[in-house]
């Protein structure tokens, strides 16, 4: 399987992006490349495997500039599992070391509902199947062992037809008596191992016990009610948990974000913050390749890329301890966005934040549509609010767009029937003063 979703070169991969992620060339061939590598390692001989490290990965640049995006596209494109946090998290009051861990253990259950989905979508119709027999059993009680052949080859045209009507939705006001088993309570993954075996133990004997209710619902209720009695019953979980570990361990991607946050800049080299220094400290050991256990099993770090971002505005890469900087050997510096960069994300991606818009107002059958002079004024006011203000990137763009339609879309019912089309003149009347105004700006935009 892994060799499989991990086949596209890197020209394919960075043509996926440019979809929907204008510019950013560097970082995109970075992790392009940083994927290939892993499809290359994995035609190596197990001896040469085990030798070749992910060249992990530092983004330096603002907020809003596509360093996530990239990210999380990416891991999308090739169907890896893919866990994102934010580094500053673990300075918080009441986390400790083994909490940096967390990241590893939630990448893991990422890999988990990854390949329960990938097997569900196989395995649709088998499930299907259970559940429409379980319900038409319950309208068709099965006959007696004793009676004639006849008697079973007419019952089972029956219940046939029975299923289909079940199957087609004919029957779903129609109200049945199930016996569903109890859903037991989400175990946090971040507690401690031996707290959690003894959970799963619990859990496990309530199990056998046959912990099951009994409950009147209607055989629609009774379709959703069943669905995940039958992807127990069909889907075999032990072998879904050893492929999730090691797709986790072989391809996972951790994206830490906001490590510039847990950087000392040097300037305050005289008051140095114990709490950013240890997390460091607890982050080095799992990027550099560790065990971690988690309730699936032992997970080794060794193979999983990290991709660590941050704005570094008030420290700098140099900041970090310098083993974690080792860490880090590929650097690529995101562009901030101007004028043409925040047009063309308008206008060039795909699924942009003006088709967003239209196919909203489109519910309300309002059909909307942006002049071009109309959308160069919002990329050009939006730009300017980035100058006098925090630069926020693209995200500025969702600021100025929901400003401009704002009217439209309180008052949509009014529009209804009619096309509406976003002229330069409304974005000036709607942003220009607020734009200029830097107080009103801060608060407003």
């Amino acid at each position: 399987m892994s060799n499989l979703i991990l086949s596209q070169t890197p020209r394919q991969i960075v043509a996926y992006l440019d979809e929907y992620i204008i510019g950013q060339q560097e970082a995109k061939k970075a992790v392009a490349i940083a994927l290939r590598n892993r499809y290359r390692r994995l035609q190596l001989s197990q001896e040469m495997q085990d030798e070749v490290t992910p060249k992990n990965i530092l983004m330096i640049g603002s907020t809003g500039v596509g360093k996530t995006e990239i990210a999380r596209r990416m891991a999308k494109i090739m169907g890896l599992p893919f866990v994102k946090v934010e580094a500053s998290k673990y300075t918080e009051v009441g986390f400790v070391g083994r909490d940096v861990e967390s990241m590893v253990r939630d990448l893991v259950n990422a890999s988990i509902n990854l390949l329960q989905n990938l097997q569900k979508e196989k395995s649709g119709h088998e499930i299907e199947d259970y559940i429409l027999e379980k319900i038409t059993q319950k309208l068709l009680p099965p006959l007696p062992t004793s009676v004639s052949e006849q008697k079973k080859q007419e019952y089972e045209s029956s219940f046939q037809k029975m299923k289909e009507k079940v199957k087609s939705g004919a029957m779903d006001n129609v109200r049945i008596t199930l016996e569903i088993t109890k859903q037991t309570e989400k175990m946090d993954d971040n507690l401690p191992t031996e707290i959690i075996k003894v959970q799963e133990s619990l859990i496990k004997a309530l199990n056998v016990r046959g912990d099951k209710i009994k409950r009147e619902m209607s055989i629609k209720e009774a379709k959703e009610a069943l669905l995940l009695e039958a992807q127990n019953a069909i889907l075999d979980s032990e072998a879904i948990k050893m492929e999730a570990l090691k797709l986790a361990e072989q391809s996972g991607i951790i994206f830490i974000d906001e490590i510039d946050k847990i950087a000392v800049a040097s300037k305050d080299s005289s008051k140095q913050d114990p709490s950013k220094e240890g997390v460091q400290r607890d982050l080095l050991p799992i990027v550099e390749g560790s065990v971690v256990q988690t309730r699936y099993g032992q997970v080794r770090t060794d193979h999983i890329l990290f991709i660590a971002a941050g704005a570094f505005h008030f420290s700098k890469p140099s900041d970090l301890i310098p083993e974690l900087q080792g860490r880090f050997p590929l650097r690529v510096e995101l562009q901030t966005l101007d004028e043409e960069a925040l047009y063309q994300i308008l206008t060039q991606t795909k699924n942009s934040i003006i088709r967003q818009y239209q196919a909203l107002l489109s519910v309300e059958n309002i059909e909307l549509e942006f002049q071009d002079s109309a959308l160069r004024a919002l990329s050009k006011l939006s730009f300017h609010a980035n100058e006098k203000t925090e630069d926020i990137g693209a995200r500025r763009l969702h600021t100025t767009i929901e400003r401009v339609l704002e009217d439209i879309s309180f008052c949509a019912e009014d529009y209804a029937g009619q096309k509406i089309s976003v002229t330069e003149d409304m974005v000036t009347q709607k942003l220009q003063n607020l734009v200029e105004n830097v107080d009103l700006a801060r608060y407003i935009l």
